[in-house]
């Protein structure tokens, strides 16, 4: 008899079961063909038919993974979804004593090591998002949803009403300090952890954005 947790994929001890790994695994690889693709051929030089074919896939198959092949470059992991819906409850459940900005960066902390550790990926990445410029009209559409959920977050941190405009100004300050921290990081061919970028971006701006009490940041060769 199938279990209903076997029937999403779940092993009896809650573990990812066969099907739920193969889901993953083929995400991934369908994620990491698409981007070695459009590294060597760029953008409009790859096709889904492409990728699923060096991926060893059928077309229907990508589909059933991604929308367009852009996505397959912007959502590398089979998680992204969970963890952003998981995003609210992190940043409201961050240490009491941080501020909001704090907080925010606080709740990006996994995602930016993962970051790190897969370092090459993301820098071929970033390097593709910065060359075409479709695949950054594309992260708007993500950044719409993560600005909902963040800004909702916050107002239930903060107990600020949800169109309180401190709330918009965090996710925007923050963000553009996530941003910097990324460009960095790029510049640096990720030689400093991303977390330490932007933990250093959100003190500066913490502190007023004084000149006086800024400490250097590594400079790229």
């Amino acid at each position: 008899m199938t279990t209903e947790g076997q029937a999403r994929g779940r092993a009896p001890d809650g573990s990812p079961g066969l099907r739920e790994r193969k889901r993953r695994q083929t995400h991934r690889l369908l994620a990491v063909t698409a981007l070695r693709l459009v590294a060597e051929r760029g953008l409009d030089g790859v096709t889904v038919e492409d990728i699923s074919a060096a991926a060893g896939v059928s077309a229907r198959t990508f589909f059933n993974y991604f929308a367009v092949k852009e996505d397959a470059l912007l959502v590398p992991y089979p998680d992204d979804a969970e963890r952003l819906a998981e995003l609210p409850d992190r940043i409201v459940s961050a240490p009491a004593g941080l501020s909001p900005p704090c907080a925010m960066a606080h709740a990006w902390r996994g995602d930016l090591a993962r970051w790190d550790a897969d370092r090459d990926e993301w820098l071929t990445r970033l390097t593709a998002v910065a060359e075409h410029p479709a695949l950054a009209a594309r992260l708007v559409r993500y950044m719409a949803e993560e600005k909902r959920i963040t800004v909702d977050a916050l107002a239930r941190r903060t107990g600020l009403p949800p169109g309180d405009p401190y709330l918009e100004l965090v996710f925007y300050v923050v963000g553009g300090a996530m941003e910097a921290s990324m460009a960095l990081w790029h510049r640096l061919g990720g030689t400093t952890p991303l977390v330490t970028l932007l933990d250093a971006a959100v003190g500066a701006v913490e502190g007023g954005l004084s000149l006086t009490e800024r400490t250097a940041a590594p400079a790229a060769d």
